[in-house]
């Protein structure tokens, strides 16, 4: 028999204690119940034969929706054209391609009398077409700037500062008027043009490539002296975009020198010396970054000059009472190659003071 309070039949099989329980492995936490999902099916549903008790509802997407992501591409194209362009110049040039040497022409003038002279060159200068010059880097002066097509406006001033900087160096700075030194034009010069200014000092010959006078107004210091340092400039400069990738500046300046002989005293006749020089400079992007230029082209006229001296180191004048010695340049042969038309030309009686 049973124990007292058990049922007559014994203990129930799914009571605790009898059988396998079937249904044993089957719990519901509450965490589950809370989670589970139901929908009661309408009355039509009911009537189906095969009517689904819960309509399966569709599963939850993870992730980001498209429009979050659409978005997300939106903004990160924003943040890396605005990264872009501020890295990247509005105005950036294509890349240069390579450097042209200079093409240089000098050009000896020969008086047609003898040179005039005074031992007073302010004098000199006042009855010489050179009257109304300014002085030193004042007679260079900076034209109107506006920006290119391809070229900021701070870049064209930049350029035409360069280009300021390069005629001072060559042709106001004292030190390289009398032979000195030639390293501040140097200094600004496109690193690709060095070797061919080095070869140019270090052996100078008239060829339209290497004449040390193509590159600087420099005077045979064994022979002349400044007797003013105070010299005599006009002339113009001018900008121009030469192509999308290039600015060119052109100089064309006359520059007067008050000249006595080397070692005289202040008590020796002093003369003028005229040198018209022509310059085309050119610019790339690294060249305004770097400071830099590339000198294209010099053209250079200087008298009174010996048409038969050689022009292409040094620059030697005829002083005061001078006068040129027969005889023109040097020949020129049209059979040799490589080389440069020897060419001299007459100054006009009107270029000299008037004394």
């Amino acid at each position: 028999m049973g124990g007292p309070g058990d049922p007559p039949e014994g203990t129930p099989e799914g009571a605790p204690g009898g059988g396998e329980d079937e249904y044993r492995s089957v719990v519901f936490d509450e965490s589950f119940i809370r989670a589970a999902r139901l929908q009661e099916s309408s009355a039509r549903e009911r009537l189906g034969d095969h009517a689904p008790a819960v309509r399966h509802r569709a599963p939850l997407r993870r992730g980001l929706s498209r429009q979050a992501l659409v978005l997300v591409v939106l903004i990160a194209l924003a943040f890396g054209t605005a990264v872009y362009m501020g890295v990247r110049s509005p105005y950036e040039t294509p890349a240069a391609g390579p450097v042209e040497p200079l093409r240089m022409t000098v050009i000896p003038l020969a008086p047609q009398d003898a040179v005039p002279g005074s031992t007073d060159p302010e004098a000199l200068y006042e009855r010489s077409p050179a009257a109304q010059f300014r002085i030193g880097a004042k007679g260079i002066t900076m034209p109107a700037t506006r920006r290119t097509a391809n070229f900021s406006e701070s870049q064209v001033v930049a350029a035409l500062t360069t280009a300021k900087e390069y005629l001072v160096a060559s042709a106001l700075d004292p030190e390289v008027l009398n032979g000195t030194t030639v390293r501040p034009p140097r200094t600004l010069l496109d690193p690709e043009l060095l070797d061919q200014f080095d070869q140019s000092f270090d052996h100078p010959v008239a060829d339209g490539r290497h004449a040390p006078t193509g590159w600087m107004v420099r005077f045979d210091p064994s022979r002349v002296a400044l007797a003013d340092s105070g010299i005599r400039v006009r002339g113009t400069l001018q900008a121009a975009e030469l192509d999308s990738g290039t600015l060119e500046v052109v100089a064309d300046h006359a520059y007067v020198y008050a000249l006595r002989p080397a070692g005289a005293g202040e008590e020796a006749a002093v003369s003028l010396f005229t040198v018209r020089r022509e310059l085309h400079f050119r610019f790339h992007e690294d060249d305004l970054r770097g400071h830099q230029t590339e000198v294209a082209v010099s053209y250079v006229q200087a008298g009174p000059l010996a048409c038969a001296e050689d022009s292409a180191n040094y620059l030697r004048p005829l002083l005061a009472g001078e006068t040129a010695k027969a005889g023109g340049p040097a020949g020129t042969d049209p059979y040799a190659t490589g080389g440069a038309t020897a060419l001299c030309g007459s100054l006009a009686g009107s270029a000299q003071p008037d004394v």
